[in-house]
C-alpha cells in the first residue's frame, strides 16, 4: 500500500492529519522551508510533532528545500543534527548544494528530492540517487506515462513520490520570480505573495489611471490563476506506475481541510467510500476548480474561473469531548439553534449533529453560536470522538 502524506503547517493540523488516516506527514522548520514563517515550526514544536507521529507508528519529514545561500550552507550540519535529535525521519530539499552538505555531515538523515527540483527523467533521479538521496518527489508536469518508465530505470529501492491534491503554482515546478519582481518577496525563498491569484486589469501606457477590466466567460479576469489539483480517480493508476507516497499540499491550510481531504483519499485508498462520494468530501473544502494536471498529459485549456474558490460548506467546530449524551464543541463558525451540523470523522459517516439543545460552559442557554472558540455543550445520541469535526453547509 502506497504511504498517504500529508502537510501540517500547526499542531492541530498535524494532529488532524494524523487522527484522519496519514501514514506521514511534513512539516517545514526554522530554516529554508518555502512556506510563511507562521507554518514553521520551532525545534520544540518538531520534538512534539515526532513523538506524536511516532507513538502512532507513522513518520514526520521536514521541509529544507529553499535554495541556499553561501552563509546558509555552513549552517546545514548542526541544522540536519537538530532534526535527527528533534526525530525528524527525513528532510525534503532541492538544492544540490543543501542534499550533498546534509548527506555527508548528517548520514543519519534521510533525504528526499523536493519538486522543486524538476526531476522528470531516470537518469536524473539517478544521479540525485548516487548523491545520496532515497526518494525523489517527482516534477508536477510528469505523465502516468512517464513516470511508469522512470520507475522500470531506476534502483528498486529509491522511492517515488508524487502530488495527488492541492494547490499548483503557474509556474514550471514552482520556479517563479513573479512575487519577487512585483513585491520583492521570494517564492524561491518561502516568502511568496501569490499574486498569481490575484485579479487584473489592463492599463495603457498613456493613461496610467484609467485601468480596463479583462473580462472572461464568467466575468473573471484570473488570468495567471492554476487551478488545483485534484487526483481522487488516479490513485491506483499512480501507484500501478510506480508511486510509493501519495503527496497532499496545504501546509497554509486548516486543520478542517487537512482532515477533510486526508480523510476522503485515506477512504478510497481503503476501499471504504466510492470515488464520487470522495468527491463529495473535497468539494465541502475551499478550492479553485480541480483538475487532474498533467498525469494524462491533458490539460484544460479555460482558465476563465481558475482563481475563483468555491466550497459546499463552512467549517463549524471541532469536538473536544462526548460524554452522557452532551458533546463538547469549540466553536468556529457561525450556526445557529436548530441547525444541522454534519460530522466529518474517520469512523462515522452520513451523521449529522442535529443543533437542537446548545448551552455555554455555565448551562445557560444558546440560540446563536457567533464566538469564536467558545465552548458550548450540544446534546446528541451521536457516538462522537474528541477531534471529529461538525460543518454546515455553506
Amino acid at each position: 500500500m502506497a504511504e498517504l502524506l500529508a502537510p501540517a503547517g500547526s499542531l492541530a493540523a498535524l494532529s488532524a492529519a494524523l487522527r484522519f488516516g496519514a501514514d506521514a506527514v511534513y512539516l517545514g522548520g526554522p530554516f529554508l522551508q518555502l512556506r510563511a514563517k507562521s507554518a514553521g515550526f520551532s525545534f520544540d514544536d518538531i520534538a512534539h510533532a515526532a513523538e506524536l507521529v511516532h507513538a502512532k507508528g507513522k513518520r514526520l519529514y521536514s521541509t529544507v528545500n529553499a535554495l541556499a545561500y553561501n552563509d546558509e550552507i555552513e549552517q546545514l550540519p548542526a541544522y540536519g543534527n537538530r532534526l535527527i535529535d528533534c526525530g525528524v525521519d527525513a528532510a525534503i530539499v532541492s538544492d544540490l548544494g543543501v542534499l550533498t552538505t546534509l548527506h555527508r555531515a548528517c548520514p543519519k538523515l534521510e533525504l528526499h528530492v523536493s519538486t522543486q527540483a524538476s526531476c522528470t527523467n531516470y537518469a536524473a533521479a539517478k544521479a540525485w540517487y548516487d548523491l545520496g538521496a532515497r526518494r525523489i518527489v517527482l516534477a508536477r508536469e510528469m505523465t502516468v506515462d512517464e513516470i511508469r518508465k522512470l520507475k522500470r530505470n531506476i534502483p528498486d529501492d529509491l522511492e517515488l513520490e508524487a502530488f495527488v491534491h492541492g494547490a499548483m503554482c503557474m509556474a514550471y515546478s514552482g520556479r517563479c520570480l513573479l512575487s519577487s519582481a512585483i513585491l520583492g518577496r521570494s517564492g524561491n525563498r518561502g516568502d511568496c505573495a501569490q499574486p498569481c491569484r490575484w485579479k487584473y486589469a489592463l492599463v495603457e501606457e498613456t493613461r496610467p489611471n484609467q485601468s480596463f477590466p479583462i473580462v472572461e466567460e464568467g466575468n473573471t479576469s484570473y488570468v495567471l490563476s492554476s487551478r488545483d489539483l485534484n487526483c481522487i480517480t488516479l490513485l491506483s493508476e499512480l501507484i500501478d506506475a510506480g508511486i510509493t507516497s501519495l503527496k497532499i499540499e496545504g501546509r497554509m491550510k486548516t486543520e478542517y481541510y487537512v482532515a477533510v481531504v486526508v480523510n476522503a483519499y485515506r477512504r478510497v485508498l481503503d476501499g471504504t467510500m466510492t470515488e464520487k462520494d470522495a468527491q463529495r468530501e473535497l468539494d465541502s473544502v475551499s478550492h479553485r476548480p480541480y483538475t487532474t494536471g498533467f498525469y494524462h498529459g491533458e490539460l484544460p485549456t479555460d482558465h476563465s474561473n481558475a482563481g475563483v474558490y468555491t466550497q459546499t460548506h463552512r467549517f463549524a467546530g471541532t469536538v473536544l469531548a462526548c460524554e452522557n449524551g452532551v458533546a463538547t464543541v469549540m466553536q468556529r463558525n457561525r450556526f445557529v439553534k436548530g441547525d444541522a451540523l454534519e460530522v466529518v470523522s474517520p469512523v462515522l459517516t452520513n451523521a449529522v449533529l442535529h443543533a437542537d439543545d446548545i448551552t455555554d460552559e455555565a448551562g445557560e442557554p444558546v440560540e446563536i453560536a457567533n464566538r469564536v472558540q467558545q465552548i458550548l455543550k450540544i446534546r446528541t445520541d451521536l457516538p462522537l470522538a474528541p477531534g471529529d469535526m461538525l460543518r454546515i453547509r455553506a
